[in-house]
């Protein structure tokens, strides 16, 4: 009989797939781990988190994503199959036979996801890659019961590869690198469901030019064009898309909305317990995997719905400000600790908002790509291009446009606050119109100005 490890399907399932066409499953134990609980809940958290508030398309799934990172592991484990196995090149070559691990890290590379992530694990310090492994390696959970029908062990094998200590570092770097499967998913998936099509970029051409090396992965120099056109698809997705300022203006709120939820379960543990059970054990933190598991984006709406009915005003306006898309405006500053912030904040608790749930400065930086430098004491996997001789340069040694891009971060620092702070209306005087007017003077063109200088 067939070992589990090495089952392959009476005949290949499919998924239709709007940016891979199909994605294709031969083995037993994938589509086993799809039909997990684990991974159907991915359903229910979108990748794009508060994007879609922004880019109405936005409405995709982590477990989409999670499928076409498991998609594009598939074809590239083919193409080192075919080209360039480990019978022929040596240590430089393929070994088929972590094919299964690579497939199964893909596919669970995001499983420690929570709803809207990156808000919900500063809020309640979680870390959704600690999680991952938990999932993978906890006997208690359904993926793990089936990575180890493979064989004893195997799920350790599996989550080493998210924690970047497995012993192929082709395996590590397909998964996680500079250029890997997920990256390489999530820009077409999310230009796709954005709209915004300068996030595209060749990946049929990238998966002909890629290669396995005895350090791990590769590209031909003859497709550096191609690497280049990822490289700046990137750019432009994180300044046009991950980094908008609207979006991340309702990801303000939504962390000031938790966090006020959490500092009013301080203040009475009972408050939350008729209503919203299922967030009680991360308000005490004190949570459990399963308690993790629960949890998606719906079940977060939903009490965020109710909470619209709480008689704190703060919890209630926040609430309502989320989910009906109110977000807080905002304006470019130089740093954080620009004097001229202190006087904004003062004008906005003036007029009657606590400044510490309704301004806030928001920062996000990020490098399209990013090259060895041991001076800041973390190494980033480097993109290497194979040239003609079969010796390895560094993308930005080899690409002029790299070069003019590598090190250089990109995006802001905004000082959020609430949209009624300039809208001034001369039709219908207020008390607290000369606050907004010298609120208001104090911004030009987006930016914040100091009008003594």
């Amino acid at each position: 009989m067939t070992s589990y490890k090495h089952q392959l399907l009476p005949m290949e399932k499919v998924f239709r797939d709007p940016v891979h066409n199909y994605i294709h499953v031969q083995h037993r134990v994938i589509l086993d781990l799809i039909n997990s609980r684990e991974v159907q809940r991915l359903r229910r958290i979108k990748q794009l988190g508060t994007s879609s508030y922004t880019f109405h398309g936005a409405e995709h799934s982590r477990f989409s994503h999670s499928l076409g990172v498991y998609e594009i592991t598939r074809r590239i484990c083919d193409i080192f199959k075919r080209n360039y196995p480990i019978e022929k090149l040596g240590d430089d070559g393929w070994d088929d036979s972590h094919r299964l691990v690579a497939l199964c890290a893909a596919l669970l590379h995001d499983i420690g996801h929570g709803p809207y992530s990156h808000t919900f694990e500063h809020i309640f310090h979680t870390d959704h890659e600690a999680l991952t492994v938990a999932i993978i390696t906890s006997p208690e959970t359904e993926v793990f019961q089936i990575l180890n029908n493979v064989e004893e062990g195997f799920p350790e094998k599996v989550a080493s590869v998210i924690t970047k200590k497995y012993s192929n570092p082709q395996v590590v770097q397909m998964i996680s690198s500079q250029i890997d499967a997920d990256r390489m998913d999530y820009l077409l998936r999310d230009a796709y469901y954005t709209g915004t099509e300068y996030g595209t970029f060749d990946l049929t051409r990238i998966l002909r030019v890629i290669r396995p090396y005895k350090g791990g992965i590769a590209f031909s120099m003859n497709g550096m064009h191609a690497v280049e056109d990822y490289i700046v698809s990137r750019y432009q997705m994180y300044v046009q898309v991950y980094f908008h300022s609207v979006s991340r203006g309702m990801e303000v709120i939504l962390e000031h909305l938790l966090d006020r939820a959490h500092e009013l379960s301080q203040e009475d543990p009972e408050i939350f317990a008729y209503h919203s059970q299922l967030l009680l054990p991360f308000l005490n933190q004190a949570f459990t995997l399963e308690d993790y598991l629960k949890l998606d984006d719906g079940v977060l709406n939903t009490y965020f719905a109710q909470w619209i009915d709480e008689k704190d005003v703060i919890l209630s306006d926040l609430a309502q400000r989320f989910l009906n898309r109110k977000p807080l405006k905002s304006v470019a500053v130089d740093s954080s600790d620009n004097p001229l912030l202190i006087k904004m904040r003062e004008l906005v608790e003036k007029v009657g908002f606590n400044a510490n749930y309704y301004t806030a400065i928001n920062s996000s930086y990020d490098l399209p790509y990013d090259f060895y430098r041991p001076e800041m004491g973390r190494h980033r996997t480097q993109i290497e291009i194979i040239q003609s001789d079969g010796t390895l340069v560094e993308l930005s040694q080899a690409s002029q446009l790299v070069a003019a891009l590598a090190g250089q971060g990109q995006g802001d620092a905004r000082f959020y606050f609430p949209k009624e702070m300039t809208q001034i209306n001369p039709d219908n005087a207020n008390l607290f119109d000369d606050d907004y007017t010298e609120f208001s003077n104090y911004i030009r063109n987006g930016k914040l100005i100091n009008m003594e200088r």
